[in-house]
């Protein structure tokens, strides 16, 4: 049983202040819903429940760290206090890191794993009961988590090792929950997003980093030519956030779990897993995009 009509629903999206978060928000306003908007920039999240409000949309807006568990247990109350039941949960917050594996520091780690990953795990274990007991009590009742993860999980491109290792285990985390769900009910639901380049402003999410975890050092130079990569493919993204958004919606209607904005891109996960069940060693990433692998060789060699 999937949710076909979101009109009067209820949906918790976190990231909602840019990106595909804001374009969850704006079409969830457009089928009718009621939101529960969470992002750790104030400014831009008033921005978008200005935009929403205008309209006539139920917005209960929060300003808070996904990484920190109590933030998102108290959004999972006062959701609850003023909507009452959560229908549709968009675990979405996150930010990028590049670089050599070896030389991302331990900030580096906790930054990026505390927002990726552990701002998902916070939003499941938050919410996912809830949505189940509600399903308990009222058989009409239909809910859905989207966790947004990326190509990156499934593909593991050199120079993003800490953003891969992140986007991977939500890969893992999403298809347990999959089954975990499928044991317990047929009303709750997810899904997995994995986009590729989309203009959404993640290679800019450093503006965000907390102080508290900032780094030391200045940027070591693979960092320096990863993220101008990281630059440019994201800035070239012909695939809009507000298409992926789309699309989103379009596959929770469908009750798909895997979400891919660029089909091509697939094209690699299945080379990955050719390798995978032959042994073989991994076969690399960036075949696909002729000359930037020799481009990042020469940048790291000179």
């Amino acid at each position: 049983m999937s949710i076909e009509d979101f009109n009067g629903r209820v949906a918790v999206i976190t990231g909602a202040g840019s990106g595909f978060g804001r374009e969850f928000a704006l079409l969830g306003a457009e089928l009718g819903m009621s939101l529960v908007l969470a992002d750790v920039q104030a400014e831009a999240l008033q921005s978008v429940v200005g935009e929403l409000e205008s309209r006539g949309t139920r917005v209960l807006a929060r300003v808070l760290d996904v990484s920190d568990a109590a933030q998102m247990d108290a959004l999972a109350d006062d959701a609850e206090k003023q909507f009452g039941d959560v229908h549709l949960l968009f675990n979405n917050a996150g930010v990028g890191t590049a670089g050599l594996i070896w030389e991302n520091s331990v900030a580096d780690w906790q930054w990026t794993l505390g927002v990726n990953l552990w701002g998902v795990v916070h939003g499941m274990r938050a919410f996912v009961p809830r949505m189940l007991a509600a399903a308990a009590a009222s058989p009409g009742y239909q809910g859905h988590v989207v966790n947004t993860a990326s190509m990156a999980g499934l593909l593991n491109p050199p120079a993003s090792g800490v953003y891969n290792v992140s986007k991977s285990a939500v890969v893992s985390l999403s298809e347990s929950l999959h089954h975990d769900l499928a044991l317990v009910t047929e009303q709750v639901h997810c899904s997995v997003l994995c986009p590729y380049y989309v203009p959404t402003g993640i290679n800019e999410s450093q503006r965000n980093r907390p102080v508290g975890l900032a780094n030391a050092a200045p940027p070591t130079r693979s960092q320096r030519v990863a993220q101008a990569a990281m630059d440019k493919a994201v800035k070239s993204g012909r695939i809009s956030a507000a298409d992926v958004a789309r699309m989103t919606f379009d596959a929770v209607r469908e009750g798909r779990f895997y979400i891919a904005s660029h089909p091509g891109a697939l094209d690699g996960v299945r080379q990955r897993a050719e390798d995978i069940v032959a042994l073989r060693n991994p076969t690399d990433p960036l075949a696909a995009r002729p000359g930037l692998r020799e481009s990042m060789i020469d940048a790291l060699r000179e």
